[in-house]
């Protein structure tokens, strides 16, 4: 029997109603926003296709032609830019902030968002010192916030896959040593814009050179595989082998960390011939290498072949830093105490680069417990 014009209008409405119910229990996307413009990494998030998961609704930059030229490569309307950070989230309202400021601006970030309950998270590192990231944290725990610190190698399945091989499967025994390589030819032969190297390569504003912008990768995974344990002497030697490209700070960075029973060997450097960030851990019995995201290479002991592995990606919901950010934010993430983003890694991050740029200054291993006494 053939449905009545009524009864087919009945049916197409609660159809419609269901559907509406649907995308009304969806969740919202997040209102986030940018505060400057003048860290490279910034293309990242406005280079991101929509997930449905974060809605920029404020930039703050002030360099208004920065501004616009960023405005015609991304498409984001140039009415959503704001020349303050206290305007734009005055106006705006954001529940949180990127940060992609000069990471000396990382504590007034914080200084003005945290009793406002608007959680940050910062490009790495957390700081330009101990004194600024101390400050930092004491805020956010104040206020309740969040606040979390973004690395680049935080997302590599490589790194996770080497996490569960060591400290899960425990492949290759304890670990004895681990050997980071990061860096790139240098930020101005790779083509650094002026506005990102203005503050790179200064040592106020970025806190040092290669050993602050390279050497916090190496600290930041050593943390989390060492679980939060701090060092027991940190040594670290720099070199100005460009002082012509940079006459104010550091392009070339090793910090050895010494443990009870490992030590570790980071190599920051403005001076490779490539770009990288490989790793390198030997446990007791074998050893890990991630050459990159990707590409890894196991031996479990001597008497087993070299394997070579492809690391999958990490899952949906933390496979990039704004996706794990709104996910920690709303509850379905929940941080372990040293993961590579939250703050006790961090400050431990930022206390080992202190270390390490006054072992550079002075020619002398600092033993850890003399240098931070309780």
């Amino acid at each position: 029997m053939p449905l009545r014009p009524l009864t087919i209008i009945f049916i197409l409405f609660n159809c419609i109603s269901v559907m509406a119910q649907k995308d009304s229990s969806a969740p919202k996307p997040m209102r986030v926003a940018v505060v400057g413009l003048v860290h490279a990494h910034v293309h990242w998030i406005l280079a991101r296709e929509n997930k449905g998961d974060i809605e920029i609704v404020g930039i703050a930059e002030p360099n208004r032609s920065l501004a616009e030229a960023y405005s015609k490569q991304h498409g984001y309307n140039m009415n959503i830019v704001y020349s303050t950070m206290e305007e734009m989230i005055l106006k705006t309202r954001p529940e949180a902030v990127f940060a992609f400021n000069s990471i000396y601006d990382h504590l007034r970030t914080v200084e003005y968002c945290a009793p406002r309950g608007i959680h940050v998270m910062v490009e790495k590192p957390l700081a330009v010192s101990d004194e600024h990231a101390t400050k930092m944290l004491a805020l956010a725990k104040k206020y309740n916030i969040h606040l979390l610190t973004n690395y680049e190698t935080t997302w590599y399945g490589s790194n996770a896959k080497a996490y569960q091989i060591i400290k899960e499967d425990k492949m290759i025994g304890d670990i004895r040593k681990i050997v980071f390589h990061t860096g790139h030819p240098g930020p101005v032969e790779i083509g650094c814009n002026p506005e990102f190297l203005e503050w790179l390569t200064d040592p106020v504003l970025n806190g040092g050179g290669a050993i602050t912008d390279f050497g916090c990768y190496g600290a930041d995974i050593a943390t989390w595989l060492m679980n939060g344990e701090a060092p027991l002497t940190v040594t670290a030697i720099t070199q100005q082998i460009k002082p012509e490209l940079y006459p104010k700070v550091d392009d070339e960075a090793t910090i050895i960390l010494t443990y009870k029973k490992t030590q570790v060997i980071i190599q920051a450097s403005w001076n490779w011939p490539y770009g990288r960030k490989d790793m390198y851990v030997y446990g007791k019995t074998g050893f890990v290498f991630c050459k990159d995201g990707t590409n890894m290479q196991l031996k479990e002991n001597e008497k087993k072949e070299t394997q070579t592995l492809t690391a999958s990606a990490l899952s949906n919901d933390r496979n990039d830093p704004f996706v794990y950010f709104v996910n920690v934010i709303r509850g379905k993430i929940k941080m372990d105490k040293y993961d590579l983003s939250a703050p006790a890694t961090n400050e431990m991050v930022m206390k080992i680069l202190d270390a390490a740029k006054h072992s550079a200054t002075t020619g002398k291993t600092v033993i850890w417990t003399e240098y931070y006494k309780k």
